[in-house]
């Protein structure tokens, strides 16, 4: 017989690829540290532990872009995904992000509103609710 975890377990985190970042815990919360780009080759490669940090039953997730320094359409679409699917689990979703580049971008593609960046990772985690609108 196979022992399998409880619905509400937190599932297991999947590890990174090395130049991508690295997904650790904190406060009940995923984290997900991303670095350098996120390009539509990096983008591959971060999926599966976005995927895994958002499929338990109502996922606490933070996607730290404090050391990132590019993001192309690929990764807007990759964080908007891992955003969704954390609402649609009554879940949270929390983006830290402080880099003037990367908040234009956000703003010029109308994401500004819908992921309400904070600035530092401890931001996010004073608050209890996300920042911003919980649809969309």
């Amino acid at each position: 017989m196979t022992e399998r975890p409880a619905p509400t377990a937190s599932p297991a985190l999947v590890p990174l690829p090395e130049p991508c970042g690295r997904v650790y815990r904190r406060g009940g919360r995923t984290v997900v540290a991303l670095r350098d780009e996120i390009d539509i080759a990096t983008a591959a490669l971060i999926a599966p532990a976005l995927d895994v940090a958002t499929s338990d039953g109502a996922p606490q997730v933070v996607v730290d872009l404090t050391e990132v320094s590019f993001v192309d359409c690929s990764g807007l679409n990759l964080l908007h995904r891992a955003r969704r699917r954390a609402l649609d689990r009554d879940g949270r979703f929390w983006l830290v992000c402080g880099s003037p580049r990367i908040l234009r971008l956000l703003r010029a593609g109308r994401l500004h509103d819908l992921f309400r960046p904070v600035a530092t990772p401890d931001e996010a985690f004073r608050t209890e609710e996300p920042v911003g609108p919980a649809g969309s």
